[in-house]
């Protein structure tokens, strides 16, 4: 059994710097887990601070119900593997892998047999004689795992340990990694940057920016029903259109979602529109996937928008359209500045509760300075003043359509497949997703 959990763990650096702020994550036994991100946004600190080669500024860390800040690194039964590989370049494979084993006080005998299982489940038990340097970089990333898995550890942290590679050994390696470790039942905590491998790996996904908790849930939960606007942003290839609506509620019949030049309408009969009704008169975002939009004749009635392509984008299997409909974009930055919030209150488990969740907005160290605080405050961005562009709404189209830039199109919504955010990021929704 191994378990993990992260109770409001902060992290400052000596330069006043926040990496971490008041995160609180729950692993169960024998999940894998990823925290996504881009980078610079923590999760590699978080990785670390589990490891003990960081001390958490505030907060605290259990491993298996117990804190785990007083233990040194070997104390904690945790295999790290790292994106460099790590590799002692003058031990051979079979050393390298065998090393954690030796140092253990294991007899050659059985250190020998353990690490031979390893490498032939790992598919290098024929190159066991060589150095590094002879190695291809997929078969240095094995000898890096199985350096961490003939341990046989509680819990395996990887922080990107496939961002060197190329793009077809990644998914291969990616399979082998997912396959592996639910074969051994070991928790995992896995950093990646590519919401690719988060999707296909996680049981669940935790999205960190700027050190803040956006969002935990499955993949189909983070994906299909995000919780922030940020997340909303992040996820999906081509990104999720991001609109500018002002919200008139046309009592026990419709609201009207007015995007400047043209109108959505929700029916009253929606379950979501009594949410929604409580903006009437006051801008919202509205996020609609490209898989929310098909093409349609210009004539088709019901919740249509029209529009000229300003460009395509060939894909072979399919191609894009990026429609001009009139509507203004809200574009929303990896690392950006923060939008204001009100004064902080005492942290709570992130939760999923429509609107509820904790702020798209970072957050100041509670040691800083008054004047630092105010210069974060005048610092931040403001989506709806300074993140605001003409829209271009990506449809999917098939492979090479006979069309061009210019030419009109006309796209039926899904309006089902809405999303709803308020202007300080958090889903306007209903109850449990």
């Amino acid at each position: 059994m191994s378990t993990v959990a992260l109770k409001d763990v902060t992290k400052v650096w000596p330069d006043g710097t926040t990496a971490v702020d008041r995160v609180s994550l729950d692993v169960a036994d024998g999940e894998f887990l990823v925290l996504l991100g881009p980078s610079g946004c923590g999760k590699s600190t978080v990785l670390r601070m589990i490891a003990g080669l960081e001390d958490p500024t505030e907060g605290d860390i259990l491993l298996n119900g117990d804190p785990v800040l007083e233990l040194a690194p070997r104390d904690r039964s945790i295999a790290m593997v790292f994106q460099d590989f790590a590799l002692y370049p003058h031990m051979t494979v079979g050393d390298n892998i065998g090393f954690p084993l030796k140092l253990s006080g294991i007899e050659p005998s059985p250190r020998i047999e353990r690490v031979g299982d390893v490498a032939t489940a790992l598919g290098i038990g024929d190159v066991l004689g060589r150095k590094p340097s002879q190695l291809s970089g997929g078969q240095r990333q094995r000898v890096a795992m199985g350096r961490a898995i003939v341990r046989r550890p509680g819990l395996f942290l990887m922080d990107e340990p496939l961002s060197n590679l190329d793009s077809g050994l990644r998914a291969e390696l990616r399979s082998e990694i997912t396959g592996l470790t639910r074969e051994l039942g070991v928790t995992t905590m896995y950093v990646t940057h590519d919401q690719a491998e988060a999707l296909t790996m996680a049981d669940r996904v935790a999205i960190l920016r700027k050190g803040i908790l956006q969002d935990v849930g499955t993949p189909t939960e983070v994906y299909g029903r995000p919780a922030t606007l940020y997340v909303a942003a992040f996820l999906g290839s081509p990104r999720m259109n991001l609109l500018e609506a002002m919200v008139y509620v046309h009592l026990d019949r419709y609201i009207e979602l007015n995007l400047g030049e043209q109108a959505l309408y929700l029916p009253w009969t929606d379950i979501r529109a009594r949410a929604v009704a409580h903006y009437h008169g006051e801008r919202i975002v509205i996020g609609m996937r490209a898989e929310a939009l098909t093409p349609v004749a210009p004539d088709v009635p019901g919740d249509v928008l029209h529009g000229r392509i300003r460009y395509l984008e060939h894909h072979g299997h399919e191609s894009l359209a990026f429609l001009d409909v009139g509507a203004t974009a809200i574009v929303i930055d990896e690392m950006g500045g923060a939008l204001p919030e009100p004064e902080p209150e005492p942290a709570r488990p992130i939760r999923r509760f429509g609107g509820a969740l904790q702020r798209l907005a970072g957050r100041v160290a509670a040691s800083a300075a008054p004047e630092a605080r105010e210069a974060e405050r005048a610092s931040v961005l403001d989506p709806g003043r300074h993140h605001r562009r003409p829209a271009e709404l990506a449809v999917r189209l098939a492979p090479y359509p006979a069309i061009q830039p210019g030419h009109p199109l006309a796209v039926a919504v899904r309006m089902d497949a809405l999303h709803f955010f308020d202007e300080r990021g958090d889903r306007i929704d209903v109850g449990w997703r």
